[in-house]
């Protein structure tokens, strides 16, 4: 028996000492240096549109646009007059060119109205270059554009649903340039967490050297530096590391969206024992109008409206909880519904126990 319970007690000791089950994969928390997507921008012309396009009065620069775009298809010398349509806009038209994207495939188009057009339903975007940020053309877009939106107007009233100024094209664009870049010709990468910290880059460089022996260096809070071994490829070696499993680590955060009422409280948020009422008036204010009409064949006598204000006060009896010292996320929940608070008291509530020194994490305010 004494044997037994010594192998039970070094089982549990072991089993505690243990770290947690790792959640996330590799590839989940990190990127990787230069495989990144390239921003790219155009400027077109959306025609088709059922008169809910740019006044070229207002827009002079769709009028240029429209002249050079008939110039190029052998169309000139039109003069002002009758060059002017209500079913043409100019646009801005964006994309992200995505990482390895070859040339002939598609990518999805976002256009955005740059004049003073109603709508674009029912439009189609002509031919428009896409070029990058060194000036040189990398996509193509055209195509029917798809308004999520819509505008309705009549005489004396009108109805605006979403952005009918807005639309998105899917595979509107074809790729004609390719962005070289040789990932399996490089011997080094690095790898970039997302959310930079010391704790989780030494585990992630702990996690791939326990599968490839001195493969990770962590360099940074953000970095961690894999250098290519053995006579695998980069290409091979990034398909083996990306799938292994780590544990990130958080730092305590306490989010509150003001606007919306909306709290997000991290796992590893801690508080000092502290002792919470909340409590406040509520006061309400009643007009009633009652109408006095004079008596029956009175003379001089007018109807009036007397007002009628009634004012009530409802105070609520503030309630104590206390909330035991490095307390966890469930039992500082608990502790806030033990007195019936709800959001907007809640984030009051937060912001005063920070203020006491009492709440050990971040608290943003978005």
């Amino acid at each position: 028996m004494t044997a037994l319970l010594k192998f039970l007690l070094t089982f549990l000791i072991l089993a505690l000492a243990t770290p947690a089950m790792a959640q996330v994969r590799i590839k989940d928390i990190v990127t990787v240096e230069g495989v990144r997507s390239n921003q790219l921008v155009g400027y077109g012309l959306v025609v088709g549109l059922n008169g809910t396009g740019d006044s070229l009065r207002n827009a002079p620069f769709t009028q240029r646009a429209i002249e050079g775009m008939l110039e190029r298809l052998g169309i000139g010398n039109l003069t002002e007059d009758q060059m002017r349509t209500a079913n043409t806009a100019a646009v801005m038209v964006t994309a992200d060119l995505p990482p390895f994207a070859r040339a002939g495939s598609t990518i999805d188009v976002v256009v955005s109205s740059l004049g003073d057009a109603s709508s674009l339903r029912g439009g189609t975007l002509i031919v428009t270059p896409l070029s990058a940020a060194d000036g040189e053309i990398y996509a193509v877009a055209q195509g029917p554009i798809a308004v999520a939106g819509y505008a309705a107007q009549g005489l004396n009233a009108s109805i605006v649903e979403g952005v009918p100024t807005g639309a998105r094209i899917e595979n509107g664009a074809i790729v004609e340039r390719e962005v070289e870049f040789a990932f399996n010709d490089l011997d080094r990468v690095l790898l970039a967490l997302r959310n930079p910290d010391f704790v989780t880059a030494k585990r992630v460089e702990s996690a791939i050297n326990a599968e490839l022996p001195g493969a990770a260096t962590a360099m940074d809070p953000r970095t961690i530096a894999i250098e290519l071994s053995g006579k695998v490829s980069m290409m091979e070696m990034m398909a083996y590391i990306e799938p292994i499993i780590v544990e990130p680590d958080q730092v305590a955060k306490v989010i509150i969206d003001a606007r919306s009422g909306t709290i997000v409280i991290g796992a590893n948020v801690r508080i000092d024992r502290v002792a919470v009422s909340q409590g406040g008036l509520t006061v309400t204010v009643r007009d009633d109008f009652n109408v006095s009409q004079p008596e029956t064949l009175s003379i001089g006598g007018t109807t009036v409206v007397v007002p009628n204000s009634t004012v009530g006060v409802e105070k609520r009896d503030a309630k104590f909880a206390v909330i035991d010292g490095s307390v966890s996320l469930q039992r500082l929940v608990d502790g806030l519904n033990a007195i019936g608070v709800g959001a907007t008291e809640t984030i009051s509530i937060l912001q005063a126990i920070k203020a006491a020194g009492a709440l050990h994490a971040d608290l943003e305010i978005i």
